[in-house]
């Protein structure tokens, strides 16, 4: 009898598997690396890229450049994640993270409370407009006439 694709079992790969056979030196193969969701761009108001997940790598060993001022590092993964290691969710980089053997920590992307608003709110009664408002720089004291 022949055997079929369908008859074959499929591995499920062990948490630091392929950074053991990836050929990545022994001192990198236990990374701490940050999985977070990026803010939006501050001239950007678009939400085209929102809700992505990335790894970056933390790197200690930066110094300053005394000739230039810029920052040197002798880290060969320092820059990896500004470029690569995007992500559609959080779990997907987790298990990105874990395949590869690196600890990771996940910091939580940062809600802002919204109040619900109505239009009718922009012709609200907002007190008394200043112009009405008379201060007495003598006795500091506000006067209503």
């Amino acid at each position: 009898m022949r055997p079929f694709s369908s008859d074959a079992l499929v591995e499920k790969p062990r948490p630091g598997e392929i950074g053991l056979v990836s050929g990545i030196p022994d001192n990198h193969l236990r990374r701490r690396v940050v999985i977070y969701s990026p803010a939006r761009t501050a001239t950007q108001q678009g939400s085209g890229k929102v809700g992505r997940w990335k790894i970056n790598f933390l790197s200690t060993q930066k110094w300053e450049n005394p000739l230039m001022g810029w920052t040197s590092t002798g880290d060969p993964y320092a820059h990896v994640g500004d470029s690569a290691l995007y992500f559609d969710n959080e779990e997907s980089a987790k298990e990105f993270a874990e395949r590869h053997g690196w600890e990771y920590v996940v910091k939580k992307p940062h809600t802002p409370l919204l109040k619900v608003k109505a239009y009718a709110d922009n012709f609200k009664w907002k007190g008394l407009p200043t112009k009405y408002l008379e201060v007495d720089h003598f006795n500091k004291k506000l006067k209503l006439e």
